[in-house]
Protein backbone atom coordinates (compact mmCIF):
# COMPACT_ATOMS: atom_id res chain seq x y z
CA UNK A 1 0.00 0.00 0.00
CA UNK A 2 2.86 2.37 0.76
CA UNK A 3 4.28 1.90 -2.75
CA UNK A 4 0.86 2.66 -4.21
CA UNK A 5 0.47 5.95 -2.35
CA UNK A 6 2.40 8.08 -4.85
CA UNK A 7 0.67 6.76 -7.99
CA UNK A 8 -2.71 6.92 -6.24
CA UNK A 9 -2.19 10.58 -5.33
CA UNK A 10 -1.07 11.24 -8.91
CA UNK A 11 -4.34 9.84 -10.27
CA UNK A 12 -6.43 12.00 -7.93
CA UNK A 13 -4.51 15.13 -8.98
CA UNK A 14 -4.70 14.13 -12.65
CA UNK A 15 -8.45 13.64 -12.40
CA UNK A 16 -8.83 17.02 -10.73
CA UNK A 17 -6.88 18.64 -13.59
CA UNK A 18 -9.18 17.01 -16.15
CA UNK A 19 -12.09 18.38 -14.13
CA UNK A 20 -10.99 22.02 -14.63
CA UNK A 21 -9.95 21.78 -18.29
CA UNK A 22 -13.38 22.97 -19.38
CA UNK A 23 -12.47 26.43 -18.03
CA UNK A 24 -9.67 27.31 -20.51
CA UNK A 25 -11.63 25.72 -23.37
CA UNK A 26 -14.58 27.98 -22.55
CA UNK A 27 -12.16 30.94 -22.28
CA UNK A 28 -10.89 30.20 -25.78
CA UNK A 29 -14.48 30.03 -27.07
CA UNK A 30 -15.20 33.42 -25.53
CA UNK A 31 -12.24 34.80 -27.51
CA UNK A 32 -13.59 33.36 -30.75
CA UNK A 33 -11.67 30.06 -30.83
CA UNK A 34 -14.11 27.21 -30.26
CA UNK A 35 -13.52 23.61 -29.15
CA UNK A 36 -12.20 22.05 -32.38
CA UNK A 37 -9.79 24.88 -33.20
CA UNK A 38 -8.89 25.41 -29.56
CA UNK A 39 -8.12 21.73 -29.22
CA UNK A 40 -6.13 21.69 -32.46
CA UNK A 41 -3.84 24.53 -31.37
CA UNK A 42 -3.48 23.02 -27.90
CA UNK A 43 -2.43 19.64 -29.30
CA UNK A 44 0.06 21.31 -31.65
CA UNK A 45 1.72 22.94 -28.62
CA UNK A 46 1.73 19.61 -26.80
CA UNK A 47 3.23 17.86 -29.83
CA UNK A 48 6.02 20.45 -30.00
CA UNK A 49 6.82 19.79 -26.34
CA UNK A 50 6.80 16.00 -26.73
CA UNK A 51 8.65 15.80 -30.07
CA UNK A 52 12.20 16.33 -28.71
CA UNK A 53 11.60 13.77 -25.95
CA UNK A 54 10.24 11.26 -28.43
CA UNK A 55 13.16 11.86 -30.79
CA UNK A 56 15.58 11.25 -27.94
CA UNK A 57 13.81 7.98 -27.09
CA UNK A 58 13.18 6.94 -30.69
CA UNK A 59 14.38 3.38 -30.19
CA UNK A 60 11.78 2.80 -27.49
CA UNK A 61 9.13 2.09 -30.16
CA UNK A 62 10.63 -1.34 -30.79
CA UNK A 63 8.93 -4.42 -29.39
CA UNK A 64 5.41 -4.40 -27.97
CA UNK A 65 4.03 -1.13 -29.25
CA UNK A 66 0.73 -1.83 -31.01
CA UNK A 67 -1.39 -1.84 -27.86
CA UNK A 68 0.34 1.34 -26.70
CA UNK A 69 -0.36 3.15 -29.97
CA UNK A 70 -3.96 1.96 -30.23
CA UNK A 71 -4.64 2.86 -26.61
CA UNK A 72 -3.15 6.31 -27.05
CA UNK A 73 -5.04 6.97 -30.27
CA UNK A 74 -8.40 5.97 -28.82
CA UNK A 75 -7.92 7.92 -25.57
CA UNK A 76 -6.67 10.93 -27.54
CA UNK A 77 -9.73 10.72 -29.77
CA UNK A 78 -11.86 10.63 -26.62
CA UNK A 79 -10.26 13.81 -25.28
CA UNK A 80 -10.66 15.65 -28.58
CA UNK A 81 -14.38 14.81 -28.75
CA UNK A 82 -14.70 15.73 -25.07
CA UNK A 83 -13.13 19.15 -25.71
CA UNK A 84 -15.34 19.86 -28.72
CA UNK A 85 -18.48 18.85 -26.82
CA UNK A 86 -17.79 21.44 -24.11
CA UNK A 87 -18.86 24.22 -26.46
CA UNK A 88 -22.03 22.47 -27.57
CA UNK A 89 -23.70 21.50 -24.30
CA UNK A 90 -23.48 22.04 -20.54
CA UNK A 91 -20.32 21.01 -18.70
CA UNK A 92 -22.26 18.85 -16.23
CA UNK A 93 -23.85 16.90 -19.06
CA UNK A 94 -20.45 16.37 -20.72
CA UNK A 95 -18.97 15.01 -17.50
CA UNK A 96 -21.87 12.71 -16.74
CA UNK A 97 -22.12 11.37 -20.28
CA UNK A 98 -18.38 10.78 -20.46
CA UNK A 99 -18.41 8.87 -17.20
CA UNK A 100 -20.97 6.35 -18.33
CA UNK A 101 -17.85 4.31 -19.14
CA UNK A 102 -18.99 1.38 -16.91
CA UNK A 103 -21.76 0.76 -19.45
CA UNK A 104 -19.26 0.61 -22.32
CA UNK A 105 -16.77 -1.41 -20.27
CA UNK A 106 -19.44 -3.99 -19.51
CA UNK A 107 -20.59 -4.30 -23.13
CA UNK A 108 -17.04 -4.46 -24.52
CA UNK A 109 -15.95 -6.99 -21.93
CA UNK A 110 -18.87 -9.35 -22.55
CA UNK A 111 -18.99 -8.97 -26.35
CA UNK A 112 -15.30 -8.97 -27.27
CA UNK A 113 -13.17 -10.07 -24.32
CA UNK A 114 -15.07 -13.16 -23.28
CA UNK A 115 -15.84 -11.79 -19.81
CA UNK A 116 -18.89 -13.03 -17.94
CA UNK A 117 -21.91 -10.84 -17.24
CA UNK A 118 -21.47 -11.04 -13.47
CA UNK A 119 -23.86 -9.58 -10.94
CA UNK A 120 -21.52 -6.60 -10.38
CA UNK A 121 -21.40 -5.90 -14.12
CA UNK A 122 -25.18 -6.02 -14.43
CA UNK A 123 -25.49 -3.72 -11.40
CA UNK A 124 -23.00 -1.26 -12.91
CA UNK A 125 -24.89 -1.27 -16.20
CA UNK A 126 -28.21 -0.64 -14.41
CA UNK A 127 -26.76 2.16 -12.29
CA UNK A 128 -25.12 3.87 -15.27
CA UNK A 129 -28.26 3.76 -17.40
CA UNK A 130 -30.33 4.80 -14.39
CA UNK A 131 -28.12 7.83 -13.86
CA UNK A 132 -28.52 8.82 -17.51
CA UNK A 133 -32.29 8.50 -17.33
CA UNK A 134 -32.45 10.65 -14.21
CA UNK A 135 -30.26 13.41 -15.68
CA UNK A 136 -32.15 13.56 -18.97
CA UNK A 137 -35.56 13.08 -17.42
CA UNK A 138 -37.77 10.01 -17.33
CA UNK A 139 -40.88 10.73 -19.34
CA UNK A 140 -43.00 9.35 -22.14
CA UNK A 141 -39.96 8.66 -24.33
CA UNK A 142 -36.57 7.13 -23.66
CA UNK A 143 -34.30 9.99 -22.48
CA UNK A 144 -31.71 10.13 -25.26
CA UNK A 145 -29.00 12.83 -25.47
CA UNK A 146 -30.60 16.02 -26.69
CA UNK A 147 -28.00 17.78 -28.82
CA UNK A 148 -24.76 17.48 -30.79
CA UNK A 149 -22.60 18.10 -27.72
CA UNK A 150 -24.37 15.38 -25.74
CA UNK A 151 -23.72 12.80 -28.45
CA UNK A 152 -20.06 13.81 -28.73
CA UNK A 153 -19.61 13.45 -24.97
CA UNK A 154 -21.30 10.04 -24.99
CA UNK A 155 -19.10 8.76 -27.83
CA UNK A 156 -16.07 10.26 -26.11
CA UNK A 157 -16.65 7.99 -23.12
CA UNK A 158 -16.98 5.00 -25.44
CA UNK A 159 -13.62 5.79 -27.08
CA UNK A 160 -12.01 6.14 -23.66
CA UNK A 161 -13.28 2.69 -22.66
CA UNK A 162 -11.89 1.13 -25.84
CA UNK A 163 -8.57 2.93 -25.38
CA UNK A 164 -8.34 1.77 -21.78
CA UNK A 165 -8.65 -1.84 -22.91
CA UNK A 166 -5.62 -1.41 -25.17
CA UNK A 167 -3.60 0.52 -22.57
CA UNK A 168 -4.12 -2.04 -19.84
CA UNK A 169 -3.37 -4.86 -22.28
CA UNK A 170 0.05 -3.47 -23.21
CA UNK A 171 2.65 -5.89 -21.86
CA UNK A 172 5.46 -3.31 -22.02
CA UNK A 173 4.19 0.06 -20.72
CA UNK A 174 5.68 3.16 -22.33
CA UNK A 175 4.26 6.37 -20.92
CA UNK A 176 5.99 8.73 -23.39
CA UNK A 177 4.76 6.71 -26.33
CA UNK A 178 1.25 6.56 -24.84
CA UNK A 179 1.25 10.33 -24.41
CA UNK A 180 2.52 10.86 -27.97
CA UNK A 181 -0.13 8.57 -29.43
CA UNK A 182 -2.73 10.32 -27.26
CA UNK A 183 -1.77 13.72 -28.70
CA UNK A 184 -1.65 12.31 -32.25
CA UNK A 185 -5.16 10.90 -31.92
CA UNK A 186 -6.51 14.13 -30.46
CA UNK A 187 -4.82 16.20 -33.17
CA UNK A 188 -6.17 14.00 -35.98
CA UNK A 189 -9.77 14.13 -34.71
CA UNK A 190 -9.66 17.90 -34.19
CA UNK A 191 -8.28 18.37 -37.72
CA UNK A 192 -11.07 16.15 -39.09
CA UNK A 193 -13.70 18.16 -37.20
CA UNK A 194 -12.30 21.38 -38.64
CA UNK A 195 -12.28 19.91 -42.14
CA UNK A 196 -15.90 18.83 -41.73
CA UNK A 197 -16.84 22.38 -40.82
CA UNK A 198 -17.65 21.86 -37.14
CA UNK A 199 -15.80 25.10 -36.31
CA UNK A 200 -15.24 28.37 -38.16
CA UNK A 201 -11.67 29.54 -38.78
CA UNK A 202 -10.59 31.79 -35.86
CA UNK A 203 -7.80 33.66 -37.67
CA UNK A 204 -8.74 37.09 -36.30
CA UNK A 205 -9.21 35.80 -32.76
CA UNK A 206 -6.10 33.65 -32.53
CA UNK A 207 -3.89 36.45 -31.23
CA UNK A 208 -6.14 36.93 -28.21
CA UNK A 209 -6.45 33.21 -27.55
CA UNK A 210 -2.78 32.15 -27.61
CA UNK A 211 -2.17 32.73 -23.88
CA UNK A 212 -5.18 30.53 -23.11
CA UNK A 213 -3.95 27.89 -25.59
CA UNK A 214 -0.64 27.74 -23.72
CA UNK A 215 -2.48 27.57 -20.39
CA UNK A 216 -4.63 24.68 -21.67
CA UNK A 217 -1.56 22.75 -22.84
CA UNK A 218 0.14 23.44 -19.50
CA UNK A 219 -2.80 21.82 -17.69
CA UNK A 220 -3.40 18.99 -20.17
CA UNK A 221 0.16 17.66 -20.38
CA UNK A 222 0.54 16.90 -16.67
CA UNK A 223 -3.06 15.64 -16.59
CA UNK A 224 -2.22 13.12 -19.32
CA UNK A 225 0.98 12.04 -17.60
CA UNK A 226 -0.68 11.73 -14.18
CA UNK A 227 -3.39 9.56 -15.77
CA UNK A 228 -1.24 7.29 -17.96
CA UNK A 229 1.80 6.77 -15.70
CA UNK A 230 -0.20 5.29 -12.78
CA UNK A 231 -2.03 3.02 -15.23
CA UNK A 232 1.21 1.04 -15.42
CA UNK A 233 1.50 0.76 -11.62
CA UNK A 234 -2.04 0.49 -10.24
CA UNK A 235 -4.77 -2.01 -10.87
CA UNK A 236 -7.52 -0.84 -13.24
CA UNK A 237 -9.97 -1.01 -10.33
CA UNK A 238 -8.01 1.39 -8.15
CA UNK A 239 -7.30 3.67 -11.11
CA UNK A 240 -10.98 3.90 -12.05
CA UNK A 241 -12.10 4.76 -8.53
CA UNK A 242 -9.49 7.48 -8.06
CA UNK A 243 -10.21 9.09 -11.44
CA UNK A 244 -13.71 9.91 -10.21
CA UNK A 245 -12.14 13.08 -8.79
CA UNK A 246 -12.71 14.55 -12.27
CA UNK A 247 -16.48 14.30 -11.91
CA UNK A 248 -16.49 15.92 -8.49
CA UNK A 249 -14.18 18.80 -9.46
CA UNK A 250 -15.83 19.37 -12.85
CA UNK A 251 -19.38 19.41 -11.55
CA UNK A 252 -18.47 21.69 -8.62
CA UNK A 253 -16.54 24.21 -10.75
CA UNK A 254 -19.23 24.27 -13.45
CA UNK A 255 -21.93 25.04 -10.90
CA UNK A 256 -19.75 27.64 -9.18
CA UNK A 257 -18.09 29.44 -12.11
CA UNK A 258 -20.50 28.87 -15.00
CA UNK A 259 -23.72 28.98 -13.00
CA UNK A 260 -24.90 25.78 -14.64
CA UNK A 261 -27.93 24.09 -13.09
CA UNK A 262 -27.12 21.43 -10.52
CA UNK A 263 -30.23 20.59 -8.58
CA UNK A 264 -31.59 17.41 -7.02
CA UNK A 265 -31.97 15.63 -10.38
CA UNK A 266 -28.34 16.25 -11.37
CA UNK A 267 -27.17 15.28 -7.89
CA UNK A 268 -29.02 11.95 -8.02
CA UNK A 269 -27.78 11.24 -11.54
CA UNK A 270 -24.18 12.03 -10.54
CA UNK A 271 -24.42 9.74 -7.52
CA UNK A 272 -25.79 6.88 -9.64
CA UNK A 273 -23.10 7.21 -12.31
CA UNK A 274 -20.31 7.40 -9.72
CA UNK A 275 -21.84 4.34 -8.03
CA UNK A 276 -21.79 2.55 -11.40
CA UNK A 277 -18.08 3.25 -11.70
CA UNK A 278 -17.39 2.04 -8.17
CA UNK A 279 -19.37 -1.18 -8.67
CA UNK A 280 -17.74 -1.84 -12.04
CA UNK A 281 -14.12 -1.39 -11.03
CA UNK A 282 -14.39 -2.92 -7.55
CA UNK A 283 -16.60 -5.80 -8.57
CA UNK A 284 -14.24 -7.53 -11.00
CA UNK A 285 -10.64 -8.61 -10.58
CA UNK A 286 -7.89 -8.42 -13.16
CA UNK A 287 -7.59 -6.31 -16.27
CA UNK A 288 -10.28 -4.19 -17.81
Amino acid sequence: MRNALGPSLAVVIGGALWGVLWIPFRMMAERGVDGAWGGFFTYVVMAVVLAPLLWHRGGAWRGEWRMTVLGGLFTGTAFSLYAISLNHTEVVRVLLLFYVTPVWSTLIGVAFLGERATLSRIAALALGLGGLMVVFGVGARFPLPENFGDWLALFSGFCWSVGSVFLFSARVPRVLQQMSAFVAGALAVSAAAIWLGVAAAPVAALGLAWPVVLLTAAIALPAIFLTLWPANLLSPARLGVLLMSEVLVGVATAAWLAGEPFGPREMIGTALIIAAGLVEVLGKPGKV
